[in-house]
């Protein structure tokens, strides 16, 4: 990814970047490192001491039900504000409006939803929490405006503080509430205080707040918006509804056990690259804005997330059953092999990063829509099948959509960005090798020391350690690109940069 749009912006009328792309990406990671920390601190304590996998299940049913609703949330405003050229304070006033306004409508629709969703699952404490997460929506659009406003100029440091408040205030609330009994709704009630805390600071930092609802003139924001609603509701449709289908299907007992899985994959997954997805959209728009040519920073981007996540991941899916053991507990045991075919999963689902992001920057919404269509249908109807053989056929179910998805999208992908697909496949050939480095440590350690089911955590840990050092080596020795971009990120972080500097002199 190049590092120096700050140096070319001006030419082409956006405003100079507040940094490079890497110093984002710094910003952006120590964002995610910490709330990720904060929210599996939470999540661990509160599954292992106060709630049970069917009380998170029935929030899981409630948010994902929510989710599917508040795609609408956004209205493709983020991607609107950093893709526009110029911006002034009058676009700001009716992109804060139009935010405004579906708010209120999604916060409606789901109080609204919440007692026929209720009578559907049969589960009457259903509607109740749903109508308390509808309650966070009208403060969703506090942040919304003035997070697309920095990620446009690249001000990742205001990101920084407006997630981690977020993550303090719903880990503090959902702890507290969860030990004094409050069941589902301690997880419900999180969500209320982990959207207004990014809210209120998202407003102290970069206020955009309409003086009054501004409705002229905003054909070009629900122009956009509309193009990419189908887009946004189809994509949510494959992504949150598998919580209510295997809810539906299997009970609220199994979707605890399924949700659970699938939280710990996508925080895992974001912890190690999902943050640095937020610099890309911007970046990737100041390309384009210049007539560079996308293909070989694409490549760049592919080599850091399959050199990254894929060692990631395949150590998380090798490490499930004695990792779930150990910070869970015995309750929720049976979330090792969903969590396992999961990780799997995410495997082949970054094979190809930014597969919504830049075939909307080039411009190639419609053949996106159908694309992410099939793509629906084929996540909704595998898991439905999967489901008729329990929570196993359910995640099995997973894998086969990730490699269908890899089928759907490669050849699109190429076809937009023009990337060299022999110079993909090498590096697909250097991260495969790498994550065989990694996962070698664990894989010895359950033949010569410990089986999965008597691995303990200290166990795990060395064997994790270890494996972080041969994949660093591996990476060294197949010459991965991962490598530069991996140094050159440490160097924007102040310890390491000083150690290197030290080093040099």
């Amino acid at each position: 990814m190049t590092d120096n749009l700050q140096d070319k912006d001006q030419e082409f009328g956006r405003e100079p970047a507040a940094m490079s792309v890497r110093g984002a990406a710094v910003w952006a990671m120590a964002a995610q490192y910490l709330s990720f920390a904060v929210q599996f601190a939470t999540s661990v304590i509160i599954s292992r001491f106060f709630l049970t996998p069917a009380e998170v299940g029935l929030f899981s049913i409630a948010m994902a039900a929510a989710l599917v609703v508040s795609v609408l949330q956004d209205f493709g405003l983020a991607r609107y504000i950093s893709g526009l050229p110029v911006i002034d304070s009058h676009e700001v006033e009716r992109c804060g409006s139009v935010a405004i306004l579906f708010a209120l409508a999604i916060a409606g629709t789901l109080a609204w939803a919440s007692i026929p969703l209720g009578h559907f699952y049969k589960m009457a404490a259903l509607a109740p929490v749903l109508q308390v997460i509808a309650v966070s929506y009208l403060f969703a659009p506090l942040s919304i405006v003035p997070l697309a406003l920095m990620a446009r100029a690249m001000q990742f440091r205001g990101h920084f503080v407006v997630n981690l408040s977020g993550a303090i205030a719903q880990g503090a609330v959902a702890l507290g509430l969860a030990a004094s009994g409050s069941s589902s709704f301690a997880l419900a009630w999180a969500t209320v205080a982990s959207t207004l805390a990014r809210g209120v600071t998202a407003q102290i930092l970069r206020p955009t707040l309409p003086r009054r609802l501004r409705l002229d003139g905003v054909s070009g924001v629900l122009g956009f918006g509309a193009r990419s609603t189908l887009l946004y509701l189809s994509g949510a449709l494959g992504t949150r509804t598998p919580d209510l289908i295997v809810g539906k299907a299997l009970g609220a007992f199994a979707v605890g056990l399924f949700s659970r899985a699938a939280s710990l994959s996508d925080q895992f997954r974001m912890l190690i690259s999902g943050a640095i997805g937020s610099v890309f959209y911007p970046a990737f728009a100041r390309i384009r804005d210049r007539g560079d040519s996308l293909g070989p920073a694409y490549l760049r981007v592919c080599a850091g997330y399959s050199g990254v996540v894929w060692p990631g991941m395949a150590a998380l899916a090798l490490g499930s059953e004695p990792l779930i053991r150990a910070l869970y507990g015995p309750a929720w045991a049976a979330t090792a092999m969903p969590l396992t075919m999961i990780a799997l999963t995410e495997i082949l689902l970054v094979a190809l990063p930014l597969h919504i992001d830049l075939p909307i920057l080039a411009g190639k919404l419609n053949p996106l829509l159908a694309r992410n269509l099939i793509d629906t249908a084929m996540s909704i109807g595998l898991l439905a099948i999967g489901c008729h053989w329990g929570i196993t056929g359910a995640a099995a179910s997973r894998l086969v959509y990730g490699l269908a998805w890899l089928l759907l999208y490669f050849g699109f992908m190429r076809r937009i960005i023009g990337f060299d697909v022999n110079a993909l496949f090498v590096i697909y050939l250097r991260s495969a090798a790498t994550t065989v480095a990694a996962l070698a440590p664990l894989a010895l350690g359950y033949v010569l020391w410990l089986p999965p089911s008597q691995m303990t955590f200290f166990g795990l840990a060395l064997c994790s350690v270890t494996g972080a050092f041969t994949w660093l080596g591996a990476l060294a020795l197949v010459r991965h690109p991962a490598l530069q971009e991996i140094i050159a990120i440490a160097s924007h972080v102040p310890l390491p940069a000083r150690l290197t500097a030290r080093i040099r002199s």
